[in-house]
């Protein structure tokens, strides 16, 4: 005698396992991603400690790391986030990349209105480097959906945007510990300025795997970001400087994109 299983039995088997399957690959991204997000934070202790322990960075390295890190991160938004944005979701992902692009601009240019990368050198009133903090917090809070975005579409490409996103975490937490230090609001608080950054990078990671808004339009929201700290954040630090080495370093950062994206199979 045969038995048979009922074909409803069978198909309802078959679904709860695929979704066992699917629980588990997406809980072991998760997890990987969430390692990257945490280094990535730790990167904006480094630019912290450098200020409150006054270790001796010049500022032709920091501008020459400004520029690599510019060029780098545009060619990842160019390439990568916006394309594929555009890709997935058409008309929608490119308003959703501009109004990214603007929201960075009101929250660092608008409410805080005295912000740069880099050590801050002039006194600065506590209401500026408060307003500084919030804006960075949702510049950081992206970077954590653009990793958890990037993961998301392949390791390659997830690799890729952490290495953008970790390339400009050290003269971010420099430029929010120095500008908590000339406040008068004591190493302290600068130290923990920076570390509400990294927590905001990690809360991005967490989140984007929670709501539906960012899964969906967190590419788009990350390549809009992503191109204005590159574009008008970076740039602006270092084009006024004079000589060739500037320059060079930018079109570097962009050909060693080129490079890793190859060496990755992007």
């Amino acid at each position: 005698m045969h038995w048979q299983v009922p074909r409803s039995g069978l198909d309802s088997r078959l679904r709860e396992w695929n979704r066992s399957v699917a629980s588990t690959i997406r809980r072991d991204m998760t997890t990987n991603t969430l390692v990257y997000a945490v280094v990535a934070a730790g990167a904006n202790l480094v630019g912290a400690a450098v200020v409150i322990g006054r270790s001796n960075w010049s500022a032709r390295a920091l501008d020459l790391m400004l520029a690599f890190a510019a060029g780098f991160m545009i060619s990842v938004a160019m390439i990568d986030l916006l394309p594929e944005a555009l890709a997935r979701g058409g008309h929608v992902a490119a308003v959703v990349a501009l109004g990214g692009y603007l929201a960075v601009h009101i929250t660092q240019h608008v409410i805080g209105t005295h912000f740069h990368f880099g050590e801050e050198t002039h006194q600065v009133s506590e209401a500026v480097s408060l307003a500084a903090l919030i804006g960075l917090l949702m510049h950081t809070f992206v970077d954590g959906v653009a990793v958890a975005s990037g993961f998301g579409i392949g390791s390659a490409v997830g690799a890729l945007i952490f290495t953008a996103v970790i390339l400009h975490k050290v003269p971010e937490g420099l430029a929010i510990s120095s500008l908590f230090l000339a406040a008068g609001q004591g190493k302290q608080r600068a130290f923990l300025a920076a570390c509400a950054l990294g927590a905001a990078t990690i809360a991005g990671v967490v989140l984007t795997d929670r709501i539906s808004a960012l899964r969906d339009h967190g590419l788009a929201l990350s390549a809009g970001v992503t191109l204005y700290v590159g574009m008008s954040n970076l740039v602006p630090e270092f084009r006024a400087r004079g000589g060739w080495r500037l320059p060079l370093a930018f079109v570097g950062g962009s050909g060693t994109y080129f490079v890793a994206r190859a060496l990755a199979g992007a």
